[in-house]
């Protein structure tokens, strides 16, 4: 299956089909249900533009989402990108009021247990961002092991970068890889062959298999449900 991947920290500078408001997410987010995607992920913005974390984006992006697409699961990112200090982003995932179906963890990042534990509390899944071997083996000595949603095998190199990841990731934790930049669609035909979900959209790639500039995420997604539907 795809997720779509709406915004990340793309701008329209980059691309002017990304969404960035509320309402521009759920116009996107129904646009790529529409072309297959089984569930979206979205950075929600402030008034200046900026990803942010704060109750009142956050619980409106989810609001408006659920309002237009009744049923299609969301994620929201809990990156360091978006705010520094993790005692911070575990406080925000506790104050939101509209709560997402989920949220992405990097295992990377400082603190991420703490954000971990928050999300739980709050009753919203966790999909941990693992982006290299040792992000999967620090997986498989927390705590958190049989509690996780999903591992996301993220990698910017290749295939073979994210079979190094998977390989470590245990049996019964369901996977789903996505890349970035030209190498996605590499990513996205391996993952397919091994029976995994992938991920795709403009916060990961601008273009399509065949290097073309894809018009906007739907048109990305429509792409990797045909590649993924002709690798199986």
């Amino acid at each position: 299956m795809v997720k779509a991947c709406l915004n990340g920290a793309r701008t329209r500078e980059e691309h002017a089909a990304v969404p960035r408001w509320a309402a521009e997410l759920a116009a996107d987010a129904l646009s790529v249900r529409r072309a297959g995607a089984f569930a979206v992920h979205v950075h929600p913005r402030d008034a200046s533009g900026a990803q942010t974390l704060r109750p009142a984006a956050c619980d409106a992006a989810v609001l408006a989402i659920r309002t237009v697409v009744p049923g299609l699961p969301i994620g929201l990112s809990t990156a360091e990108a978006i705010h520094p200090d993790p005692f911070a982003r575990a406080a925000a995932v506790e104050a939101w009021r509209q709560r997402p179906d989920f949220v992405s963890v990097n295992l990377s990042e400082v603190g991420w247990m703490g954000v971990v534990r928050a999300a739980l509390r709050a009753g919203i899944a966790v999909e941990v961002g693992l982006t290299t071997p040792t992000g999967a083996e620090e997986l498989v000595r927390s705590p958190f092991t049989h509690q996780v949603l999903r591992a996301l095998v993220e990698v910017d190199g290749g295939a073979a970068d994210a079979r190094a990841i998977a390989e470590l990731v245990p049996a019964e934790i369901p996977q789903l890889w996505h890349g970035y930049g030209r190498r996605t669609w590499e990513v996205l035909a391996a993952a397919a062959a091994a029976g995994h979900d992938v991920r795709v959209g403009l916060e990961d790639v601008l273009t399509l298999p065949d290097g073309r500039l894809a018009a906007d995420n739907a048109e990305l997604v429509a792409a990797a449900v045909e590649l993924t539907t002709r690798v199986v």
